[in-house]
């Protein structure tokens, strides 16, 4: 199901990281309780292309919220009111960053059609818990697709890494440019994200090897 539901590009890449997906598959059948996103959202993040994307953002794991989650990292549905704190302030930087209006709408489906992976490290969570799934076998699965991201598309790629948990993926991006700061969350944006321009600076890495600019509008 995982597996199949990825984009064929995908497929082709990660064919050795099959087991794995169905071993996610069976612990999920087994669970007991509710979790996010829905089954069918799960894999979003991979239905662009491999060799279209230009960009990742590294998010932990989908909110837990009901309703919020919908498979792409940061990102919910438009309808969702209010926003996700951390959201909210990427938004906030996002706005200060490239001095321009931006919505209210939480959906950043816009970008992932431009070549944005917004991928979380772990890509399930329990309803109404957050980091429930870092043991059932998604980090093995985000480590495979790292590395093909830094193997396949290496310096045409910009990796926006924030946290520290996302900065440990910084060693396996290595072919890759590499923009790091504090985390959005409420805890730590006035930490190093506001301010840290991330938008601004994926665009100048991208143009500087021959790729196009992300436009940002959501």
């Amino acid at each position: 199901m995982f597996f199949e539901q990825m984009h064929s590009s995908w497929q082709a890449a990660l064919s050795d990281a099959r087991p794995v997906l169905e071993a996610i598959e069976a612990k999920l059948a087994e669970a007991t309780g509710e979790f996010v996103p829905p089954l069918p959202l799960v894999m979003r993040a991979f239905e662009q292309p491999l060799d279209e994307i230009r960009v990742l953002i590294v998010g932990q794991d989908p909110y837990p919220t009901l309703g919020h989650a919908i498979g792409l990292s940061f990102a919910v549905d438009s309808k969702v009111k209010p926003l996700p704190r951390s959201l909210k302030n990427i938004l906030i930087e996002l706005k200060d960053d490239l001095g321009r209006a931006v919505s209210a709408d939480g959906d950043l489906s816009r970008w992932s059609s431009q070549g944005v992976l917004l991928l979380n490290r772990h890509l399930t969570t329990d309803l109404a818990e957050a980091g429930a799934h870092t043991d059932i076998g998604w980090a093995a699965f985000t480590d495979k697709v790292i590395q093909v991201l830094n193997r396949k598309l290496g310096r045409k790629m910009v990796a926006i890494l924030w946290g520290n948990q996302a900065q440990q993926l910084a060693p396996a991006l290595c072919d890759c440019t590499v923009i790091s700061s504090a985390h959005p969350s409420p805890l730590s944006a006035r930490r190093g994200f506001f301010g840290s321009k991330p938008f601004s600076k994926t665009n100048a890495a991208l143009v500087a090897v021959g790729e196009q600019p992300i436009d940002w509008s959501c």
